[in-house]
């Protein structure tokens, strides 16, 4: 299996990189800090290196383990893996992480994005025990809401937000991260497909699998991540709430402390409807920044809508 050991060494050159030390794993991928040999710069590289399905075997190499189902799997996360990096190179955005090169090495694939300081949202958010300020979440989302416009305008979805993949530069200017669950979909119709999930943060349409998914379910992801900047904890999953509703609203629970336009946005973001949601990152950011309030609800009846 994938783990830290199956790291290439430091001093390892991939290309024009030379690997300087393993940053980071995941259940896909190994995350290195690495020098461009040309321009001496500093660079993030992601190696594909699916934990379940791959290890390092002789050298460099990355190899299959197990049979033609492990090999069609590895072969299919590889051409996904590809995919995030071709998307990510299109996205010209300050506050999404910018792709330098992606290359196949190894009998694998890498993605070379520039290094940026700083600290994930995730961290600071255990750092701090959330309650962070007005300012600090109005410094930080408009912006992401933001790249986030442009995702949806290219009929890209990210399905993977989360503190963890919200990186602060210094002086807290965001960068989106972690392309690796983005998906295409078509205008309308949402999309049924299976996807990643993050307890807390992914919406009830992506833990069923069979669910539509769409911009509004990003949108609930940004909701729950600027609620976990409150309250300090990812909010109930989504499957939770579905059984049994265990969380009181924004609106009331934090009003003391936060204004309403921000309360009122994280609550319109986290409906579990995804028809009563803003339908994309456009409206949140109205919402967001007072531009627009919360429509009424519409009266119950049949219909056919995202959810």
């Amino acid at each position: 299996m994938a783990h830290p050991r199956d790291s290439l060494p430091a001093g390892t050159i991939i290309d024009c990189y030379c690997i300087i030390k393993t940053i980071g794993s995941g259940g896909f991928s190994l995350i290195y800090l690495a020098e461009d040999e040309d321009t001496r710069e500093r660079v993030v590289i992601k190696e594909y290196l699916p934990r379940k399905t791959a290890a390092r075997k002789n050298g460099t190499r990355v190899k299959v383990i197990g049979g033609e189902k492990q090999w069609n799997d590895f072969q299919h996360g590889r051409k996904l893996f590809y995919r995030e990096a071709k998307t990510l190179a299109t996205m010209q955005h300050p506050n999404v992480v910018r792709v330098r090169n992606f290359f196949l090495a190894n009998d694998t694939a890498y993605l070379v994005m520039d290094y940026e300081p700083g600290k994930n949202l995730g961290s600071y958010i255990k750092q701090r025990g959330g309650g962070l300020s007005t300012r600090f979440i109005m410094t930080v989302f408009p912006p992401i809401l933001d790249a986030l416009s442009l995702i949806h305008s290219r009929n890209q979805l990210h399905l993977d937000i989360k503190p963890g993949n919200i990186h602060l530069r210094p002086g807290g200017n965001p960068l989106l991260l972690d392309f690796g669950a983005v998906r295409h979909y078509a205008k309308g119709p949402g999309t049924k497909t299976s996807q990643v999930v993050t307890a807390g943060f992914s919406p009830l349409e992506q833990h069923r699998g069979s669910g539509h998914i769409g911009p509004w379910s990003d949108v609930y992801a940004i909701g729950a991540t600027m609620r976990a900047c409150i309250e300090g904890k990812p909010p109930p999953s989504a499957v939770k709430r579905h059984a049994r509703e265990v969380m009181p609203a924004a609106a009331s629970r934090f009003k003391r402390r936060y204004p309403p336009s921000l309360l009122e946005a994280v609550d319109w973001a986290m409906e579990m409807d995804p028809r009563l949601r803003p339908q994309n990152a456009g409206d949140l950011l109205k919402a967001l920044t007072g531009q627009c309030s919360r429509p009424p609800a519409p009266d119950p009846r049949p219909g056919k809508g995202p959810g």
